[in-house]
This record gives structure tokens, C-alpha cells and sequence, in this order.
């Protein structure tokens, strides 16, 4: 199993069906865990999906359409009674707030844990978070109301030690930090032993980009170019390119076609309207534009 992924807990847009659940999912890297978006059922998914409660401490939330924020209340409340008391940090559009302090205030009183809302500026493309292993930016999107997306880029991993080479040189263990680091070591002789000898590289880091919604947005290119994986919303099929145009929505087509200029290595596609039983067409449509892409599901667990 990689050490970083994504979880689709949900890929269904606005109406609730048995097909789909409402948009959310949950970035894993190396058992830390940050969610994007919450919507209704997300935490009975985490439980199918057998997803640790403890391990989360950020929510992104890139719209306050409830399709993307109704779970919040019941998972607030459900970390309370498990007992946490760290703090989780909800990034989202300054208005979230207004949603949700009535209801902390009503249902969360006494809780053993903070709630703290960092406020997201929907229309620039800066950092929103930061932590040891990982940066998150926003990502300008075009929706009806605010609305960002999010891009997770895993920070340089250190390089790893060779360990035959290290004790050839009888390397002191003060000295194994700054050569993880870069560094060369000198001996006590004064012989420079190059780095490259005494390390191997790390792998190279990864970046993960979500991108819903949003009508098709040719200005997140930039941002997104070259992610190892990107999540892009396909609301609708091409026949239906005129509805999308009017919600502020994308095809599958038009999705693909970000992925292809962005140069993606990997797209996955969801966020797919209530109206079709069948993603066979969804699928096709942006298999045309971009082979390889992937269509979302429930439960599905995808390495970055």
C-alpha cells in the first residue's frame, strides 16, 4: 500500500440517490488524515471504509452548498463523544461560520475539543495550511457562489541513508541529520566524502488536486499542471453541456480536457448528477479526451 491516498467517500452531486453519496473524501498520508468536503453519510462511510476517527485533524470544505457541508454537524458531534480533545481545524469560505456556530452553540455545548474555522479567500490561489509532510493551497474554481478546490503537495522527503556506507566511515550519529539533510562528511583525517555516497534520494514528492465545483475553468491549468492525480467534477454529460453551462458545472468531456492540458499523470472523475443511472457515457466521454481516466465510486482508494 503507498504511503499516500485518497479515499472517495462520496461522488454524487446536489439530490441524494442510492447510487451515490453526497462529495467527500479523505486524503491519507502516512495515517495522518485531512478531509475534503463533508456531506451527508460521510461518517457512516468512514466506518465502511474502516477510516480512524482519531487520525483527523483538518476539513476542507470548498463550498457551503450542503451537498458538500451537511455531514459537519454529526461528525463534530460524533469526535465529541469519542472522546477527543485535540483540536480540528475547519479551512472553508469565511461564511461557514454562520452555519456553524448556531449549531455548536445549540447541539456542542461542553464538548472536550475546539472547533476553529481558518477562513479561505475562494479567489486567490495561496497556502492554507501547512504541517511537517504537507502543503495545502487553494485553488480558484468558477461555481455559483465562493468556491476553491484544493491542492495537496506532499513536502521533499529526506534522502535515506546508506547504511554500509555510513559505517564504512564510521560516520558519528550527530552527523546523520545534516547529511540526510545534504551535507557531506568530513572525516577526522579532513577527507570530504561526498553525500551522494552515503545517501540514495528520496522518492519524489506528490501532489494531489481537487477541483469540484466548477464550470469548466481553463485558469486552474497552471495551478494543477503535472499532479500526480486530480480529481475533477463531471457533473454532466455532453448532451447536457447547456445545463452544465447554467449550474456551473463541468462534462466529463471537459474534465478531460483540464486533465490533458494540465498534463496530469492521473484523473479521476465524480460529482455525477442525480439524472443518469448509468456513467457508461460519462465515462466514455472523457475516456475520448483523456485515455486512462477513472471513474469515481464509493469506497474506492486510489495511491497518489
Amino acid at each position: 500500500m503507498a504511503d499516500f491516498n485518497l479515499n472517495i467517500l462520496g461522488c454524487g452531486s446536489a439530490l441524494p440517490t442510492t447510487r451515490h453519496l453526497a462529495t467527500s473524501q479523505v486524503v491519507d498520508l502516512r495515517d495522518k488524515l485531512y478531509m475534503i468536503d463533508c456531506g451527508e453519510g460521510t461518517q457512516v462511510q468512514m466506518r465502511h471504509m474502516r477510516i480512524k476517527f482519531s487520525r483527523l485533524n483538518h476539513i476542507f470544505i470548498s463550498h457551503l452548498h450542503g451537498d458538500h457541508c451537511f455531514g459537519l454537524p454529526g461528525l463534530i458531534s460524533t469526535l465529541g463523544m469519542l472522546g477527543r480533545t485535540g483540536e480540528l481545524v475547519i479551512h472553508a469560505p469565511k461564511e461557514i461560520e454562520n452555519y456553524m456556530r448556531p449549531v455548536l452553540d445549540t447541539f456542542c455545548k461542553g464538548m472536550p475539543y475546539e472547533v476553529r474555522f481558518n477562513p479561505v479567500d475562494t479567489r486567490s490561489h495561496s497556502l492554507i495550511m501547512e504541517d511537517r509532510s504537507l502543503s495545502v493551497y487553494s485553488i480558484p474554481l468558477k461555481h455559483r457562489i465562493p468556491t476553491c478546490g484544493f491542492l495537496f503537495a506532499e513536502k521533499p522527503k529526506e534522502a535515506h541513508i546508506i547504511r554500509e556506507m555510513t559505517d564504512f566511515y564510521q560516520v558519528p550519529v550527530r552527523c546523520m541529520k545534516d547529511i540526510k539533510l545534504g551535507e557531506d562528511y568530513v572525516t577526522p583525517e579532513g577527507e570530504v566524502i561526498p553525500n551522494s555516497r552515503l545517501t540514495r534520494p528520496a522518492a519524489p514528492p506528490k501532489r494531489y488536486a481537487y477541483c469540484s465545483d466548477t464550470a469548466y475553468n481553463p485558469s486552474v491549468i497552471p495551478i494543477i499542471e503535472g499532479v500526480d492525480l486530480l480529481y475533477h467534477e463531471a457533473t454532466f454529460a455532453e448532451c447536457d453541456k447547456a445545463r452544465a453551462k447554467e449550474t456551473f458545472h463541468s462534462t466529463a468531456r471537459q474534465a478531460a480536457d483540464i486533465a490533458l492540458k494540465a498534463g496530469v499523470k492521473r484523473l479521476v472523475i465524480g460529482h455525477y448528477s442525480a439524472r443518469y443511472e448509468d456513467l457508461a457515457a460519462l465515462h466514455r466521454e472523457a475516456e475520448e479526451v483523456y485515455p486512462g481516466t477513472i471513474l469515481g465510486a464509493e469506497g474506492m482508494v486510489l495511491p497518489i
